[in-house]
C-alpha cells in the first residue's frame, strides 16, 4: 500500500467521534426506528432514567431512556422481557459507544395488537356502538350491582371494600370470569348473559391493570358486542387510569380503576341516605308542625262559629229573648192592669154615683110592693101591704 506524499493531520479522538455522531444522527433512517430484542443488564439510577441493553442471538444495543419517557411505562420492566423499542441512534461521545435513545417501549407483540385495537375501533365506532346517545343513565341508588370479574383477583377484594363501604345496603352478585388469556372473551360473554338475566340496577366490568396483551380480552369482539347488547346499563373499569380498551368507549360509563368503578356505581352512599334521611326529618317535622298549627288555627275558626251557632247559643238568646218577651209582657200586663184598674176604678166611681144605696144614704127610700115586688115608682101604685129601704134596712109601711 502507497502512502499519500502528503497525508492530511490526524483527527482527534473527539472529532471523529463526532464526525461518526453526525453521521448517524443525520442519517433519517435511524431518527425514527423499531428494534425488537431482550432487555438485560436493566439498571434504575436514582436519577429517573432506564439504561439497558438489546439483545438478540447474534448482537446488542445499548439503550437509555430518558425519566420523562420512563414515567409513561405501562408496565415493569424486567431483564429477559422481550420488547420493542422506539427512538433514535445517538453516540455517546465519553465512551465513544453508539446507543438507542428510547421514547417508547412495548412489550413484544404490542404493535400488532395496538394495530388490531384501531381496526377494530374504527369498525365498531362506523357501527355506531360508541355513539353518546346509546349511553343509559346510571341509577343513583342501585339494589343490586352485578359484578363481572376474576374470582381472585385484587379487583374483586377492592370493589367489595368500597361498595360496603359506600352502599352496605346495596345486594352483590358475581358472575366470576377469567380476565386474561384466550379463555377470557368467552367467559366475559358468559358472565354479562348470566347477570342480565337476573337483571341487577348496575353491571361492572372490571379487572386490574396490565400490559395490553393482558387487556386484550377487554378489545375482544365477542365481548364487546356483549356488553353493547347488555339491558343492564355497565360501568367499565379495566386496568389503571391510563389504559383504554374497547369495552371503555362501548360501556355506559367508564370508570379508570376497579375501585373508581364500584364508587360510581355507588353515587349515593350510606352516609348521603343518613345526611337526606335527616334533612327529610326535619322537613317533615316542619311542615307537620306547621300543618298543625294552621289546623289548629281553622279547628278554633270552626270551633268560634260553631259555638256562634250551636243550640247552646240558640238556647241562650232564646231565652234572652223570652226573658225580653216576659219583662215586656210583665210590663204589659201591669199597663193593663192599671188601665183596667183605673177603667174599673172609673166605673166604680159612676157605679158608685149610680148605687140606689148612695141615693138612700142622702134619705132617700125605696118602696116596693110586698106582693109583686116592684118598685112603686107613683102614688096609684101604692096598694097593700108595700116595703120600703132606707140605707140600713127595710121596713114595712101602709098608705094612710
Amino acid at each position: 500500500m502507497q502512502t499519500a506524499l502528503f497525508p492530511s493531520a490526524p483527527l482527534t479522538v473527539s472529532q471523529l467521534t463526532f464526525h461518526i455522531r453526525k453521521r448517524l444522527e443525520d442519517d433519517p433512517a435511524l431518527r425514527e426506528v423499531w428494534v425488537q430484542g431482550e432487555i438485560s443488564n436493566l439498571a434504575h439510577p436514582n436519577s429517573g432514567h432506564l439504561y439497558f441493553t438489546l439483545k438478540d442471538k447474534n448482537a446488542a444495543l445499548r439503550c437509555v431512556m430518558w425519566k420523562l419517557d420512563a414515567a409513561r411505562l405501562r408496565f415493569n420492566l424486567q431483564d429477559g422481557l422481550a420488547v420493542e423499542a422506539h427512538g433514535k441512534i445517538a453516540v455517546y461521545e465519553p465512551q465513544g459507544q453508539y446507543q438507542l435513545v428510547v421514547n417508547l417501549l412495548q412489550p413484544k407483540g404490542e404493535g400488532a395488537l395496538y394495530q388490531e385495537f384501531l381496526r377494530l375501533k374504527a369498525m365498531l365506532e362506523a357501527e355506531g356502538l360508541f355513539d353518546v346517545e346509546r349511553k343509559r343513565p346510571i341509577p343513583e341508588l342501585p339494589q343490586t350491582i352485578g359484578l363481572v370479574t376474576s374470582q381472585t383477583g385484587a379487583a374483586l377484594r377492592d370493589m367489595l371494600n368500597t361498595l360496603r363501604r359506600r352502599l352496605p345496603l346495596a345486594r352483590v352478585i358475581l358472575a366470576p370470569s377469567a380476565v386474561q388469556g384466550a379463555e377470557a372473551p368467552p367467559a366475559l360473554v358468559k358472565a354479562l348473559q348470566t347477570l342480565n338475566q337476573q337483571n341487577p340496577d348496575v353491571i361492572l366490568l372490571a379487572r386490574g391493570g396490565g400490559s395490553i396483551e393482558d387487556l386484550w380480552g377487554f378489545n375482544d369482539e365477542r365481548v364487546v358486542r356483549a356488553v353493547a347488547a347488555s339491558q343492564t346499563p355497565v360501568i367499565c373499569g379495566v386496568g389503571h387510569e391510563t389504559d383504554f380498551t374497547l369495552c371503555d368507549f362501548v360501556a355506559d360509563l367508564r370508570a379508570p380503576t376497579p375501585t373508581a368503578a364500584a364508587e360510581l356505581a355507588t353515587q349515593i352512599t350510606l352516609d348521603d341516605l343518613h345526611t337526606q334521611v335527616a334533612y327529610l326529618s326535619s322537613r317533615l317535622a316542619t311542615q307537620t308542625l306547621g300543618l298543625l298549627a294552621e289546623q289548629k288555627a281553622f279547628v278554633a275558626a270552626l270551633a268560634a262559629r260553631l259555638k256562634y251557632i250551636s243550640p247552646e247559643r240558640r238556647i241562650q238568646t232564646e231565652s234572652q229573648k223570652l226573658d225580653e218577651l216576659s219583662r215586656r209582657a210583665g210590663s204589659a200586663l201591669i199597663h193593663r192592669i192599671q188601665l183596667q184598674a183605673a177603667r174599673v176604678h172609673g166605673i166604680t166611681k159612676r157605679l158608685h154615683a149610680l148605687n140606689p144605696t148612695a141615693v138612700l144614704a142622702r134619705g132617700y127610700a125605696i118602696i116596693t110592693s110586698q106582693e109583686s115586688g116592684r118598685v112603686i115608682s107613683k102614688v096609684a101604685q101604692a096598694k097593700g101591704a108595700m116595703q120600703a129601704r132606707v140605707s140600713d134596712g127595710e121596713f114595712e109601711v101602709k098608705r094612710i
